[in-house]
Formats: structure tokens, C-alpha cells, sequence
């Protein structure tokens, strides 16, 4: 192949699959320049890297490339190369095919042209994945892996909980006003002995001690088994007994569930939390009042440590959803809420400015005003996460950990005095 100086601009669309990726080469005036099909391995990227090279790609300028996702091997080897890489969603690329053909033909082949044309066009509406770094990008996978096993815990939790309603609702009783409720490590144990009310109200208080015991409790042993005894041994409604042990048996099948998840958890917790305390940012993170470790991790996870990632604090605002978006033509003006975010970093919001009420007087004024001017309690919550977020971008840009009274100055909050 003849090699061209990259005097023009180059751009490459990929368009991925499970096992193999289709390539389009296109330059600035929408030639196609070259195209081809690579395997998902290691030989399939050399090829992608020589065919690039062979269009006149240098160290110093190098091909920018588009594909419809931001994860998977190929991504992190591109990536690794120092080259900018965009992952484009893939109803922008829908919407930007039908710009070229309203018969709704698609081929691979064409779409790789698609991604390439997006970076023809609108390279600057598009943003470049991030340069983050190795111990962030290993944030990231804990972080979210972990979050993930929460959500997974939740659903396991809320089928078990829905099984318990049809013959066993006195257990569901035994442990509603304890944190956890039927996810703490007793609640488990004696569900995977006495799965069914009869084998419950079999169970002894020296058996129920053992079991309180085996699951790690260590106070307050002795009374616990009491009540416990008490609620399983109290008259209630029951299926038929061949019922209810079909029941017993389904429960102890979604029990598994919902043990392997508390694990999966626990464990992935502690590896992002030790992963998170390695990386310099952590400091100040973690001098925000509402963020721990855990929440902490997860915000790294999902901002980054690319200080060039957002181009100030209202860009950061508008990827959390935190900041309002207007909608405007002619006489209709309307401000609402963002539905189009990142819906993990949100999530860490809601979390964050909730624990900063009780952890920051100032964040607790800030959202008592906007309580007092007709804010419901989310409004309010979101604004506070706003204005959160903002301080922590610009503690993250200079490297400077969180300060109350700078964060929240109040109007008693005198200047200091000058020095000598």
C-alpha cells in the first residue's frame, strides 16, 4: 500500500463484535483509504497497527479512532498507545447512518465508515476517552464490580424477602427492626437451619445460641435467643406442611443467592478500598464530609484522574446530572432535572450529600435554605451535590483538601487579621 502523509487528517472507525472488529480508514474529504477485517487477538491488533502505520501514522501523530464502546481488550491497547480514542454511543452512530441512507441498510463494514465519518464531522462535539491512570482505570473495575454485587445483593435480597411473605412472615418479623434485616450474618444461619416454620419452632435456646454464636454475634447472645425463641414459637397462619417445605427448599436455593452475593460484596469492598487508599488523590476525596473510602473509590471510578478530562466544573456537573437542563424555544422555558448521566456517579451523589448533612454544618444550612424555599427534599439533596461537586473539582485541580469554612463561609465568618 502506498504510504500517505498525514498532512491530511486521517480518521478510523472500528466497528467491534465478539470475536472479530471491521476496520474503515477514511481522510478528511470522506475517501475511504482502507479497510479490513482482524481477528480479536494479538495478531488482529498488529494488523490494525501496521495498516495505520502504512497510512503514514507516526509516534508524534498518530490516527484518531472511534468505536461504540470503551471497554474490552482492543480499547485498552489503543488506548495504551497514547493515540485518542472516542467511544461513540451507538444511537448517535444509529442517527448519523440515517444521514447517508433512509432503507435502514446495515453492514458492519458500514458502520466502521459511519464511526469514521462521526470523527470527520463532529470530532470537537465528541469527547476522547480519558487518560486515566493504571491504579485509577484498577479503581474503576473494583469500584464498579463492587457496586454491581450491591445491586445484585438488593435483587437477591428482595426475592428472598418476597418468598419469606408466602409461608414464613414471622421470620421476616424476627428480624424487621434490625439493620440488615434478613441479610445480617444470624438472620442467614438460622434461615439455612430452619428453613420452614416447623423446623423453626423445633429450635431450642441453646440451639438458638449456637447458631447466634456461629454467626459472629457477641454480645447480648442470651436475651437474642429468647426473643427469637419467642417470635418462632408464637401461633401463626401456615401453609400445608408439604407446601411449606417445597417453600423451605425454594428459600434455601435463593438463600445460596443471597449469600454468594453478601460475599462477592464484602470482599470486592475491601479490595476497591485498599486499591482506592493507594492512589494520591484519596486524601482529598476522602476530606470531603459524606465521603469514605467506599463512596470515595466510586467517585474516583467514575471521574478519573485526568485532570484534562473536564474542561471546568460545569462540564463535571452536567456528566453527574447534578446540574439543571434547560429547554427553551420561543415562549416555552423549562428547567428540570438531568435524566442523561452517569448514572453510577449519581448514584454516589445521592449517597454522598445525604451522609454530608450530618457531617458538614454548612451543607446542612445550604440544604435547610433550599428546603425553606419550596424545594422538595431531592431538588434540594441534588443542589447540595452540585455544589459539592464543584468544590471537589477544584480541589482535585490544585491538589488541596477540603475546607469548611472556605467550602461554606457563613456571614458571621470574619477576614483574619493581617500580619505584620
Amino acid at each position: 500500500m502506498e504510504r500517505i502523509s498525514l498532512r491530511r487528517q486521517v480518521f478510523c472507525g472500528v466497528d467491534w463484535a465478539e470475536d472479530h472488529h471491521d476496520i474503515a480508514v477514511i481522510d478528511a474529504d470522506g475517501t475511504l483509504l482502507a479497510k479490513a477485517r482482524i481477528g480479536d487477538d494479538a495478531a488482529g491488533l498488529a494488523q490494525l497497527l501496521a495498516l495505520l502505520a502504512e497510512l503514514g501514522e507516526s509516534s508524534d501523530q498518530q490516527i484518531p479512532v472511534a468505536i461504540e464502546t470503551a471497554r474490552g481488550r482492543l480499547v485498552a491497547c489503543l488506548r495504551a498507545t497514547g493515540r485518542r480514542v472516542f467511544a461513540i454511543n451507538p444511537l448517535a452512530v444509529a442517527r448519523y447512518r440515517e444521514r447517508h441512507s433512509v432503507a435502514r441498510k446495515k453492514n458492519d463494514q458500514a458502520d466502521a465508515a459511519a464511526l469514521a465519518n462521526i470523527l470527520r464531522t463532529d470530532i470537537q462535539a465528541h469527547r476522547p476517552l480519558p487518560a486515566d491512570s493504571e491504579l485509577a482505570q484498577a479503581v474503576a473495575v473494583l469500584a464498579r464490580a463492587q457496586q454491581d454485587a450491591v445491586w445484585d445483593r438488593t435483587q437477591a435480597h428482595n426475592k428472598l424477602r418476597s418468598q419469606l411473605r408466602e409461608y414464613f412472615p414471622a421470620f421476616l418479623a424476627a428480624f424487621a427492626d434490625k439493620r440488615e434485616g434478613i441479610m445480617r450474618p444470624e438472620a442467614r444461619v438460622i434461615l439455612a437451619t430452619a428453613p420452614t416454620p416447623a423446623q423453626a419452632a423445633r429450635l431450642t435456646r441453646a440451639r438458638l445460641t449456637t447458631l447466634l454464636k456461629k454467626a459472629g454475634r457477641m454480645r447480648g447472645i442470651a436475651a437474642e435467643a429468647d426473643r427469637l425463641h419467642a417470635v418462632f414459637h408464637a401461633q401463626q397462619m401456615r401453609q400445608p406442611p408439604q407446601v411449606e417445605q417445597a417453600f423451605g427448599r425454594q428459600a434455601l436455593a435463593l438463600l445460596r443467592t443471597l449469600e454468594a452475593t453478601c460475599i462477592n460484596a464484602d470482599e470486592l469492598e475491601q479490595a476497591a478500598t485498599e486499591t482506592f487508599a493507594r492512589h494520591p488523590d484519596a486524601p482529598v476525596i476522602t476530606s470531603f464530609p459524606g465521603l469514605g473510602m467506599l463512596t470515595g473509590a466510586r467517585a474516583l471510578a467514575e471521574i478519573g484522574d485526568d485532570r484534562t478530562r473536564f474542561a471546568d466544573a460545569k462540564a463535571l456537573k452536567a456528566y453527574a446530572g447534578a446540574a439543571p437542563v434547560t429547554r427553551s424555544s420561543g415562549k416555552s422555558h423549562h428547567v428540570m432535572h438531568r435524566k442523561i448521566k452517569n448514572q453510577r456517579l449519581a448514584a454516589v451523589g445521592y449517597l454522598w450529600s445525604f451522609a454530608a448533612l450530618t457531617a458538614s454544618p454548612g451543607a446542612r444550612a445550604h440544604y435547610d435554605r433550599r428546603r425553606a424555599g419550596n424545594e422538595r427534599h431531592v431538588a434540594a439533596q441534588r443542589n447540595l451535590f452540585n455544589r459539592l461537586l464543584g468544590m471537589l473539582y477544584h480541589c482535585l485541580q490544585n491538589d488541596t483538601p477540603y475546607n469548611e469554612t472556605i467550602a461554606f463561609p457563613t456571614a458571621t465568618t470574619t477576614a483574619p487579621a493581617p500580619t505584620a
